[in-house]
């Protein structure tokens, strides 16, 4: 108990609880020989979680600013690995500097504020790293500095990274613990005792022994010393706590796999992160610090002076260098000028011989452009051709603007008598419309319009040939004069030089003349050398400098301000060709209009068009109707009679065949003479909906045409199709030779016209291209009279939904790439009418004579958020509702891109397994797919909302001739089962289809 005492004076109220506690440790700083912070084995994976949430939190956090609190635990960047570690702050040493200590490791460090940041709540718990003391011990008095260092580094290679035992003896009021410390069976603190770092504590002469007195780290300059801390962030082989292994206040820690120490040089001493006991000499320690100073500044003023001994003497080699390379270059240079000048008259006839040459071609070639010739002439062409606008155009807009709003007010119009009024004022302006047609007409010159538009068009292509993109100029008309102004300037100094060098070739002719004559030994002429030879270097250097004068002229590209005045003339002049291309389209665009108004109006100028032939193809439908039930009930009673007469049945039912043809030849011609009369309607009389609502006219263009009331369900020899669906009435019917299906929709006032509003979207969609749309065709839609139904007649494709077709005999791959490129097709003309379908799934895609795909219909009653709700449909382990339908997002061109990705996915992966992640959606990477297939697949399913059905389209694998999907095994004994039991497997879907709420339910 006497070595209790002899702490009890700075002991914690708690210290008999805490008494020969055992706690298993590992050492993370050492502060001196006796001192040290240590980790507990059982705080592992806390420091894994404070590191990892440190990590994501802090550089989103603020920085620290204002007053600090010390007892509030930050975050601080560790200057050696640059992670974010715990920290509280010790003492603020500036405005921008803190010394902080990290609390879960033990070591201190001097950071800048914008180094510490504030962290949340959940991250301010206790440190994991305690201070600890070792028992019985403490420094010796006037412990030299070198021997404290050394200290501090033994008991580093004891306890850093090792798992140490614990036994608490006392804890002091600041927390720290004073134990007797173990490794395996090495009691660390007689280690240090031995070894002289330490010496056995001293017992006091009573129980109230003062506290061990602790130096001040200002005392210690603090405040210009730089923290020592490990250097977390090299370590070759992480321990449990996985921090980063480093050093121990500057110095290398011992590798602890080895079990083998490692050097610790001793390059200063520094006091900043630890506590020196009560009995060192602090007038030696400062006596030391400062003779260590004085060395290192001795040594970098050394380093320095080496340096630039160094860099002397490198720049005196460079320099000899140089001068060795220069000397060799001179008596080269002399050498090859006694070579040429023996050749000097000959290079140069040579040289000046090559660019004669070449001012021969550039001759030749005839270069305008540089002077804007080119330009000058579309100038020309734009300014002498430009059209005039038509004098009587004007008025004839005024008077089609005065028409359309007269045929908008019809439109709108309610009322018959205020109808009349205002067909009749429209009449009066379609006269005068007439006669300005007529006269526009007359003053325009097609031909030549064409044939101006034409010479444009050339003009523009050529000069975007040479000068590229067109921009908007201001001030167009000192455009040109400048251009004038530049162009004949450039051309005069053109014809100078062009003069200056036809001048000198013939002084050159001349002397070459007089040469021959001089060295034609029988001319008996007498030359004078003097006179001959001359002046021949001037010649030369004259002829040299006009022939440059012109090539550059000619060839060297021209300055900014040439540049900009020509630049600005094609601006110019193209701005003037896209002026008068406008006013040519402009006038061409009437002009048409003013043909077809003429040719079309003609006949209605006097009179206006009826609904009698519509009215009389109504009547005879309604008699033909009448007929047809009427041999529909002698045929069932003929039937229900004991001796019914079979040839007399047999003649009944080739009458009600022709009847029924007969019926739909006439519905077929009722729906030419309603598009006759919508064709009129918007295009001339707006007022025949008000004028003959009997007809229903505008009921028809409402339904985009699908809609016909002369059709009745009891008209046709309907089989009822209870094995598809149990939805709604589906019956089967055969119209001309084609089977078809009808569907029924209950349907009340409110839903009636939503319905027809619905299918008349998805029937216009599939009009604009028809075949070529991908979607299965609506044919009629019609209400029945005696219940609250509406029917839907499409084409009937038996067994070749894409699930039938799978069920029996698998799509090839090729056939597959067919199939599903038609139904992106499909998707395609849906979207770019702003239909979503929301109903995409296997029943719902027919697959035709095996090559080509279409997308179903879906349900007419249903919004398309109540379609996606319950199309949670699920094939193959796919389940073709995408992660945000799933979400509660809104549906959207992406979620059925996503059920058409699953759809395809379905057809690739054939019997191949495949992982699905936690959000449902199927893991592509893996699969033995195509890699063309596999790319627009992890783009349906991973990126869906930036694919279109567009883009998948125009994806590779549709452009291949051929492609293999997967790679099937060889044919064996399982695949041989696989054919015998197709037959079997499509029973088994007709069974499922009947069992389905969701087949045919498109």
């Amino acid at each position: 108990m006497n070595g209790r005492h002899c702490f009890s004076g700075a002991v914690d109220m708690d210290e008999d609880v805490t008494y020969n506690k055992v706690e298993d440790v590992v050492g993370s700083h050492v502060e001196d020989a006796v001192t040290f912070w240590a980790q507990s084995i059982n705080r592992n994976r806390d420091i894994v979680k404070i590191g990892c949430a440190l990590a994501e939190v802090c550089p989103q956090s603020n920085s620290v600013f204002g007053n600090l609190d010390l007892n509030k635990i930050y975050a601080g960047l560790f200057s050696e690995d640059k992670c974010w570690y715990r920290c509280k702050v010790q003492k603020v040493v500036s405005d921008e500097k803190c010394l902080v200590r990290y609390i879960d490791y033990g070591n201190t460090e001097i950071l800048n504020r914008s180094e510490i940041v504030e962290i949340p709540s959940n991250l301010q718990f206790p440190d994991v790293a305690k201070k600890y003391r070792l028992w019985g011990l403490q420094i010796p008095s006037g412990q030299e500095v070198t021997q404290f260092d050394q200290g501090r580094s033994f008991l580093g290679s004891l306890i850093f990274e090792k798992e140490i035992k614990m036994r608490h003896k006392v804890t002091y009021q600041d927390g720290t613990i004073v134990a007797q410390a173990e490794y395996g069976h090495v009691d660390i603190g007689e280690e240090v005792a031995k070894k002289g770092y330490a010496e056995k504590c001293k017992l006091p002469s009573n129980n109230n022994a003062p506290e061990e007195k602790k130096m001040d780290p200002e005392q210690l300059g603090i405040g210009n010393l730089k923290s020592p801390i490990p250097l977390w962030g090299h370590r070759p082989n992480p321990s449990a706590f996985t921090r980063p292994k480093g050093r121990f206040n500057g110095r290398m820690v011992p590798d602890l796999k080895a079990k083998t120490l490692v050097a610790f040089p001793k390059d200063r001493l520094a006091v900043g992160d630890f506590n020196l006991g009560s009995h060192v000499s602090l007038e030696k320690i400062k006596q030391d610090q400062k003779l260590i100073e004085e060395n290192e500044k001795l040594k970098s003023e050394k380093e320095a002076l080496l340096e630039s001994y160094r860099e002397l003497e490198l720049k005196v080699e460079q320099t000899s260098v140089e001068l060795q390379r220069a000397k060799t270059t001179s008596v080269e240079l002399t050498k090859h000028l006694e070579n040429t000048l023996h050749m000097h008259v000959g290079t140069r006839m040579k040289s000046l011989a090559a660019k004669v040459e070449i001012l021969k071609e550039v001759r030749r070639a005839n270069i305008n452009v540089r002077c804007g010739d080119d330009l000058s002439d579309a100038v020309k062409v734009v300014a002498e051709g430009h059209l005039v606008t038509p004098s009587s155009l004007d008025k004839l807009e005024k008077i089609w603007e005065e028409y359309n709003l007269a045929q908008e007010k019809i439109q709108i119009c309610q009322n018959v008598n205020e109808g009349d009024i205002l067909i009749a004022k429209r009449n009066e302006v379609r006269q005068k419309l007439y006669t300005a047609v007529e006269v526009f007409i007359v003053e325009v010159d097609e031909l030549s319009l064409n044939k101006r538009l034409k010479t444009l068009q050339e003009l523009s292509a050529s000069l975007e040939a040479v000068y590229g993109q067109t921009r908007e100029v201001t001030n167009a008309e000192e455009v040109l004069q400048k251009f004038y102004e530049w162009k004949h300037g450039k051309r005069q100094e053109f014809n100078r030089v062009r003069t200056e060098t036809d001048a000198s070739l013939r002084l050159l002719t001349e002397w070459f003349n007089s040469t021959i004559k001089f060295f034609d030994l029988n001319d008996e002429e007498s030359l004078n050398s003097e006179e001959v030879i001359g002046n021949v270097d001037e010649i030369l250097e004259k002829i040299e400098s006009d022939v440059c004068k012109e090539l550059e002229i000619s060839l060297v590209e021209q300055g900014d301000v040439d540049k900009e005045i020509i630049l600005n003339t094609y601006n110019r002049v193209l701005q003037k060709i896209r002026s008068e291309e406008r006013l040519i389209a402009i006038v061409q665009a009437k002009y048409k209009a003013s043909i077809e108004f003429k040719k079309q109006i003609v006949e209605w100028l006097d009179k206006s068009p009826n609904v009698d032939h519509l009215l009389s193809i109504k009547k005879t439908l309604k008699g033909l109707k009448a007929q047809l039930r009427w041999k529909l009930v002698e045929k069932n009673n003929l039937e229900e009679t004991d001796d019914c007469d079979e040839s007399e049945i047999e003649k009944i039912k080739e009458e009600i065949i022709q009847l029924r043809h007969c019926v739909f030849e006439k519905i077929y011609h009722e729906q030419e003479e309603y598009e006759k009369l919508t064709s009129l309607v918007q295009k001339w009389f707006p007022e025949l909906p008000l004028l003959h609502p009997e007809a229903g006219i505008l009921k028809y263009m409402n339904s985009g045409g699908i809609l016909t009331v002369s059709l009745e369900r009891d008209l046709l020899d309907a089989e009822p199709m209870k094995e598809l669906s149990s939805k709604r009435p589906l019956v089967c019917s055969e119209v001309d030779g084609q089977k078809v299906l009808l569907k029924g929709y209950s349907v009340d006032m409110d839903t009636e016209a939503t319905v027809i509003q619905r299918a008349a979207r998805y029937h216009k969609a599939w009009r604009e291209s028809k075949e070529e749309s991908g979607l299965l065709p609506l044919m009629f839609l019609f209400l029945c009279k005696s219940d609250p139904l509406a029917y839907l007649m499409v084409p009937y494709y038996p067994r070749a939904s894409l699930a039938a077709v799978q069920a029996s005999t698998p799509l090839s791959a090729e056939e597959a790439l067919k199939v599903m490129k038609g139904v992106a097709h499909g998707l395609r003309t849906l979207h770019k009418a702003d239909i979503i379908h929301g109903s995409l799934h296997h029943n719902n895609i027919f697959v035709l004579n095996r090559e080509r795909g279409i997308v179903g219909d879906f349900d007419f009653t249903k919004s398309v958020s109540q379609r996606t709700a319950v199309n949670s449909v699920v094939i193959g382990g796919l389940n073709l509702m995408s992660p945000e339908l799933k979400a509660g997002q809104p549906p959207s061109p992406s979620s059925d891109l996503y059920a058409y990705g699953c759809l395809f996915l379905w057809l690739c992966v054939q019997n191949q397994e495949f992982e699905i992640n936690e959000d449902g959606i199927p893991e592509v990477d893996g699969l033995h797919l195509d890699d063309d297939v596999k790319t627009l697949l992890s783009s349906l399913i991973y990126c869906r909302n930036s694919m279109t059905a567009e883009e998948v389209l125009n994806a590779e694998c549709f452009f291949l001739p051929k492609i293999t999907l997967i790679a099937y095994p060889e044919k064996g004994p399982e695949c041989e089962k696989k054919e015998e039991l197709e037959e079997e497997n499509l029973d088994m879907y007709d069974e499922k289809a009947k069992n389905s709420e969701d087949s045919f339910d498109q």
